[in-house]
């Protein structure tokens, strides 16, 4: 049996230097870590994951090219499609979403299937370096969909 693997260096390096640090190897729960789907080239999905560890998460970043499998297993709906998929506590989390909403929302803990940032808005965490637009998160899941906040870069509205 034939099989070929294909780990880039920056993969080997994240294996290397992130095992002795691994975040339920340090009291966090598994069900506790934000668990990132991002292409490995991907500069404004890591600009998020850094946004996430400045506000105390703990991540465990999963860089894969192919993004369209993760977003159909965690049923993500086409529309609210991003450019990175994350897991937590059972729920999802769809692109560029602010902390402020993921804390808010994970302290709820609503009957949802997660929440969304269509698109790549710029001044979202992640998408500095311009006039920062304003633009809604979604919650989505089983009761349908609804605003859940708004914001203009960071700052909630």
């Amino acid at each position: 049996m034939s099989h070929s693997s294909s780990i880039t260096r920056r993969s080997a390096l994240v294996l290397l230097t992130g095992t002795a640090t691994l975040p339920w190897a340090q009291g966090w729960a598994e069900d506790q870590v934000v668990t990132v789907y991002k292409d490995p080239s991907c500069g404004c999905c890591t600009g998020w994951a850094d946004h996430l560890k400045q506000a105390g998460f703990a991540l465990k970043v999963m860089e894969t090219k192919d993004l369209d499998a993760v977003k159909r297993r965690l049923k993500v709906p086409s529309d609210l499609a991003a450019c990175h998929t994350a897991e937590i506590a059972g729920y999802v989390v769809e692109g560029h979403v602010p902390a402020l909403a993921l804390k808010r929302f994970l302290n709820e803990k609503p009957n949802a299937t997660g929440l969304a940032v269509p698109g790549m808005p710029i001044g979202s965490p992640g998408m500095e370096g311009g006039p920062p637009e304003t633009y809604t998160v979604i919650q989505f899941g089983p009761q349908g969909r609804t605003n859940y906040m708004q914001f203009v870069g960071e700052r909630a509205l």
